[in-house]
């Protein structure tokens, strides 16, 4: 059994969006991604499926070139290579759940 928390330890960094692996199981990588209002995870794709969750805060996201609002409570799902973005309209907690097979290090160099 495994245990994380996406609101403890809350280390938000005011020049970028701070990305943490919370857990990684037999299946998945549980990623935490913190926004400040206004920072972006510029566009990208991710080679495998992936599903975002709004836990806290607004995010628009951009999902080939169309643009919608998602709020906390809020979940999307990601075929492999689907061009995507995000844009914080509040400080956010968003939860990523990748596949065992992506590699987080391809999360944290959009974010640079």
């Amino acid at each position: 059994m495994k245990t994380a928390s996406l609101r403890n330890e809350l280390n938000y960094n005011e020049d970028k969006v701070a990305v943490t692996v919370m857990m990684e199981t037999e299946s998945s990588k549980e990623i935490r991604i913190l926004f400040r209002k206004g920072q972006t995870m510029k566009e990208h794709k991710a080679g495998f499926p992936i599903t975002v969750e709004i836990h806290e805060g607004a995010i628009e996201f951009g999902v080939n070139g169309e643009k919608m609002s998602l709020i906390a409570g809020d979940l999307i799902s990601l075929e492999a290579n689907v061009p995507h973005d995000l844009l914080a309209q509040e400080d956010s907690i968003v939860r990523l759940t990748l596949s065992k097979f992506d590699n987080v290090e391809r999360v944290k160099k959009v974010v640079e």
